[in-house]
Formats: C-alpha cells, sequence, structure tokens
C-alpha cells in the first residue's frame, strides 16, 4: 500500500459519521499540472523536529497541531493526506501541501465527513476508511478536487465495540486486504473476567479475528462479498503489501489480562505477554487467536488459560502459524511499511519500518514503545536481522533505547500514556523517498531524510 506505491496519505481515525458525501467546495491553490516546487537542499530542523534518529538522518516538522492523526498516504506529488480519529472544523480527512518546495506544508486543506483509520492510495484513488465502512476519492493530478464525491467501497459493516479499526493494505492487482479485529480480549464467556473459560468453537472467527479479502476495483460491497483470508489474528491495525516477496505482512497487537489467571500469570508476565506479533499472511494462514498466544522469551505459540493452558502447555497450538518476529507485549504495533525508496542507504531497501504507538497496561513494568523500529529484510521474505530503534523521543521524556541498536529499546519513565508528549502512529513514504511519521496527541507530522552522504 503507501510504501509500495511510493504514495502518502495522512488521514485520522474515528468513529464514522455519515456515508457517502460530497466535499464542499475548498480554495485549493497548489499546482495541479506538475509536482510541486522542490529546492535542491531542505534542511533538517537543527533539534530534528524533537526525535532522536539513527545516525545519518535529519527530520523536519513538517506539519503540527491537525488533530488526532492516523495513518498517512503521500501521492506521487507529494500531497500528505492525514486521518484523523476525531473531526477537526467538521471533516476527517488533512490535505497538506509543499507549494514552495521547502519541505514543510505550507497549504492545509480539511475534507470528507468520516473519522477512521486507514489510508492509501491505489490506481488513482484516495482509498480510507472509518470504523463502518472503506471508500475512496478519484485523484485529480494528486489533489481530491472540490466536486469529488467520495464512492463507497465496502458499506455496511457493524459498528464494534472494541478492535473497530478497518485499516488496509491493496496489492498492485488490486486486492483489498482488510483487517477485522475482534470484538473481545480472549473470546471468553464474559469479556475480561477472572475466571470466565473462552468459547470453544469460539463464534467470534466466523466474521471476525482475520482479514477479509474485498476488489479495490469495485463499489458497493458488503461484508459477504468478501472472503476470509487469514484467521486467528486478534487485532492487525498494521498492514502492507511487500512488493519484493509480493506478499501480504501484518503486525497482530497482543491479548491481554492474563493476570485474570494467577499463577504463572504474573502482573509481570501478562505486562511482557504475549508477544505483539510480525506475521507473513499467506491465504488461508491461522495464527491461534484465541486459543494461543505467543511467548517470545520461549519462541512459542502457548494455550492460553481460558482453554486450560497454564504457562507451558502447547497443546493445539503446536499447528498454528508463528510470527517471523515478536516484540514484548502492549507496545501497540499501529503501522507497518515497506521501504523502496533509494533515498535512504542499501540496506533500507526492502525492509520495513514498524510505528509502535506505545502501551496502555504495561504496570508494574515501565510503559514501551512510543518508537520507530526498523527491521531488515532478507530476500526470502523474512527478518534479515535484529530490529533497530530507527526514531524516538516522541513521548518527551527519558528512554533507554539507542537509535540504530535494540539495546533497552522501548522503556520509558513515563507514568501512564497520557503523558506522552506524542506517540508515532502512521508511516508513509513520499515520492523522493522521505519517511513520514504521524503523531496521535496534537496530529504532527515529521518528515525523515537522510542528510550523510552515502
Amino acid at each position: 500500500m503507501k510504501a509500495t506505491l511510493l504514495l502518502l496519505t495522512v488521514v485520522a481515525a474515528g468513529a464514522m459519521a455519515s456515508p457517502a458525501t460530497v466535499p464542499p467546495a475548498r480554495n485549493v491553490k497548489a499546482n495541479l499540472a506538475k509536482p510541486h516546487a522542490v529546492k535542491s537542499a531542505i534542511a533538517p530542523d537543527p533539534d530534528n523536529g524533537g526525535l532522536k534518529l539513527a545516525p545519518g538522518f535529519g527530520a523536519l516538522t513538517f506539519a503540527d497541531n491537525l488533530g488526532k492523526a492516523r495513518h498517512m498516504a503521500v501521492d506521487n506529488v507529494g500531497t500528505v493526506f492525514v486521518k484523523l480519529e476525531k473531526l477537526n472544523e467538521g471533516k476527517g480527512i488533512v490535505e497538506l501541501v509543499d507549494a514552495n518546495g521547502d519541505g514543510r506544508a505550507d497549504q492545509t486543506i480539511k475534507f470528507g465527513d468520516n473519522t477512521g483509520t486507514g489510508m492509501g492510495i491505489y490506481n488513482g484513488y484516495l482509498y480510507a476508511s472509518s470504523d463502518t465502512s472503506v471508500y475512496r476519492y478519484k485523484l485529480t493530478n494528486g489533489k481530491v478536487m472540490d466536486t469529488t464525491p467520495m464512492e463507497p467501497i465496502i458499506a455496511g459493516l457493524t459498528l464494534q465495540r472494541q478492535h473497530a479499526s478497518k485499516s488496509f493494505a491493496i496489492s498492485p492487482d488490486g486486492k483489498l486486504f482488510v483487517n477485522f479485529g475482534a470484538p473481545s480480549n480472549a473470546c471468553q464467556e464474559k469479556d475480561r473476567q477472572k475466571g470466565s473459560m473462552g468459547m470453544d468453537p469460539c463464534p467470534i472467527l466466523e466474521e471476525y479475528a482475520g482479514i477479509w479479502q474485498f476488489d479495490a476495483n469495485k463499489l458497493n460491497q458488503h461484508k459477504a462479498d468478501g472472503k476470509r483470508y487469514a484467521t486467528g489474528i486478534r487485532n492487525a491495525v498494521s498492514l502492507d503489501w511487500n512488493t519484493a516477496t509480493n506478499t501480504l505482512y501484518a503486525l497482530q497487537h497482543g491479548r491481554d489480562n492474563l493476570n485474570n489467571w494467577g499463577g504463572i500469570f504474573t502482573d509481570e508476565y501478562s505486562a511482557e505477554f504475549p508477544s505483539e506479533e510480525f506475521l507473513m499472511v499467506k491465504e488461508g494462514s491461522d495464527f491461534g487467536w484465541p486459543y494461543c498466544y505467543n511467548n517470545h522469551e520461549k519462541n512459542q505459540k502457548l494455550l492460553a488459560p481460558e482453554y486450560g493452558g497454564d504457562g507451558t502447555k502447547v497443546d493445539r497450538c503446536a499447528g498454528k502459524d508463528k510470527p517471523i518476529m515478536a516484540f514484548p507485549g502492549h507496545w501497540a504495533p499501529n503501522d507497518l511499511l515497506f521501504y523502496t525508496g533509494t533515498q535512504f542507504p542499501a540496506k533500507y531497501k526492502n525492509g520495513a519500518f514498524v510505528c509502535f504507538h506505545g502501551s496502555w497496561n504495561r504496570a508494574p513494568l515501565k510503559q514501551g514503545g512510543y518508537f520507530v523500529a526498523f527491521i531488515p529484510f532478507g530476500k526470502d521474505g523474512r527478518p534479515s536481522g535484529k530490529y533497530e530503534v530507527f526514531a524516538e523521543n516522541f513521548a518527551g521524556v527519558a528512554e533507554q533505547g539507542k537509535p540504530g541498536t535494540n539495546v533497552n529499546a522501548g522503556k520509558l519513565d513515563l507514568a501512564s500514556p497520557g503523558d506522552a508528549k506524542a506517540r508515532p502512529v502512521g508511516l508513509a513514504q513520499g515520492p523522493d523517498g522521505s519517511l513520514y511519521i504521524s503523531d496521535s496527541v496534537k496530529g504532527k507530522v515529521w518528515r525523515v531524510m537522510y542528510t550523510a552522504k552515502k
């Protein structure tokens, strides 16, 4: 999707407003016939926009105070679209234009009345999602024009009470992959209640907890028009199509409340496990939710306590698909981007950037996440090395990670997520190979560039 198509859109997420509507008239002053002006050298901010970056990189603040941003997309002339979690002046998408070529947005246009998470560009259209729909706008020279109607791709989805985000990815041949998170933590008879056993078999798996495939080119589809592509995925906010391997990838949010079961399932164990899982998703994949969770220390899928697990039993989890990489619990991976540009050094080509939004329930351990990781990939479509901290200091508090490494990454002296100055949530790649990062607290967008000589 995003990086795969060399495009970047930024939009924020939240609950759905009205369905297809025509955006009101807007004054678009940007040159619609050709890419925005580009200066020969764009200088990063002296403080890199407050970020700490891997050696050789610099950053600048591309835009700020947009509202609670989510995913982004960038078109082939450099217009950045941002999806919003909550409406800003009644609008759910922000269009950002750098008309003078200084690397920063100088024109801000708002349109659309749906909040949500997903954003992407495909075949001349800007795609976006609310919690109950996926829709698109026709792009004209990289812009959404004043009279462009919103076209429904998938409509009428049920609004979930949790894990409602309809994040998505689009393959080059027009397959639309949509996340249907589980409206449950672990498919218990009484959700999140101590001692409540898991439903067996779990009925939620019929319509949720997986990735569904649709046709990106077909209007007015409903849930029944799609097919379940993969299952056993509690909630995958991060999705991207890797063109180097022609494969879908996702990152799963691990479950909560293991400490409801006592014994080995202490508060500390529940905070660290289960893992956040990086998944290579093939048609028919089954990653085991709700029966299984992943323990990255043991590199095993283990049976969940709701189904008789004791922290050591594997049982029915032996045949479930495993992650290609696993991270500590509750880091909240919220976006994934495979880098296809040439601006960054060669090691980044076709590697993965992962945006960790940050934890909400790692107590009594330190809060975790709040950084962007880079993972090198090999030709086999799997990580070729350990993850590295690429960008950090979003939260504005002491962090123990060291950019360019994974030593003590993501462990923050942060009292609660509400104290974070910023939380990285979305990633996108510009036509020049710059990496854009969005923030969900106030809606800041950073542009990261390689500044050292190759």
